[in-house]
């Protein structure tokens, strides 16, 4: 059921791949509560994925861009405020991707080239992002920014690699820029650590049966299902949360507050 708590925004999502990615429900519930969007992904995530299959199902446009150019974040804010006939209500930054974690390097044995990418990519385009927005004077007044992250950034999850240094990396951007676009236009930011989701990004991490498992026997809920998270990304991009900002919100089924449950215990206690 619809509740028409995006009626009348303007959007931009970032990062649908396909109808397993967080970004596709997103866009697909913005869509059902009313909201005009443009979707964009890099243009080898696009030859790759299903986009336009969405935006043939949502009505909107897709702009390509490469998140780690400069050049293509100020063309994606420009295009996007001229197709949509004005300054952007809200933006979901969904974009991650290490190649250290795709090759199997392990965390004492990266490759720095990389490493660097998954940086770039994974968190300081988060900061691009909104310094494009700036710039280019496309948010609009009481906006809200959501980036996608994962409690890796606190916590050591063996496998996750160089992804969990950028995860911390891009909720410290998110903190800043909630700063500075509050105090400059009322713009709230912040970022949602999300449980291990099945998606095809989460499932090409070495060991993500283990670590959905093991937080779903840690989670009095569960882990949070895709569009339970897009669920909330609304949320924070209705007036219904305008005064949250600056905050990494977890959306885990109680994972990141439990401190042991009996499943789990269960598993090391000896059979007499």
């Amino acid at each position: 059921m619809a509740y028409g708590l995006l009626k009348g925004k303007r959007g931009i999502i970032t990062g649908a791949l396909n109808d397993q990615s967080i970004a596709w429900k997103v866009a697909e519930l913005a869509h059902a509560e009313g909201a005009k969007f443009v979707l964009s992904n890099a243009p080898v995530a696009m030859r790759m994925g299903e986009i336009h299959k969405l935006a043939e199902a949502v009505n909107s446009p897709i702009i390509g861009a490469d998140a780690t150019s400069d050049q293509d974040m100020d063309d994606l804010f420009r295009q996007s405020v001229q197709h949509l006939g004005g300054k952007v209500d809200f933006v979901l930054h969904s974009i991650g991707m290490s190649p250290n974690v795709r090759k199997g390097k392990a965390y004492g044995d990266l490759n720095y080239d990389w490493y660097k990418q998954t940086l770039d990519i994974s968190a300081l385009s988060f900061h691009r992002m909104l310094q494009s927005a700036q710039r280019m004077d496309a948010l609009a007044e009481g906006g809200s920014v959501v980036a996608l992250s994962y409690i890796a950034a606190q916590r050591v999850f063996p496998g996750y690699g160089d992804m969990a240094d950028a995860k911390a990396l891009l909720e410290s951007i998110g903190r800043s820029w909630g700063y500075y676009l509050g105090l400059e236009k009322k713009v709230r930011v912040n970022t949602i650590s999300q449980s291990p989701t099945k998606t095809t990004a989460g499932s090409g991490i070495k060991g993500f049966g283990g670590f959905y498992g093991f937080a779903q026997e840690m989670s009095p809920l569960g882990n949070a299902p895709a569009e339970d998270c897009a669920k909330y990304c609304l949320t924070l991009f209705s007036d219904l949360t305008k005064y949250v900002t600056m905050q990494n919100l977890f959306h885990d089924g109680g994972f990141s507050t439990t401190g042991v449950t009996p499943e789990v215990v269960a598993h090391f206690i000896k059979k007499e």
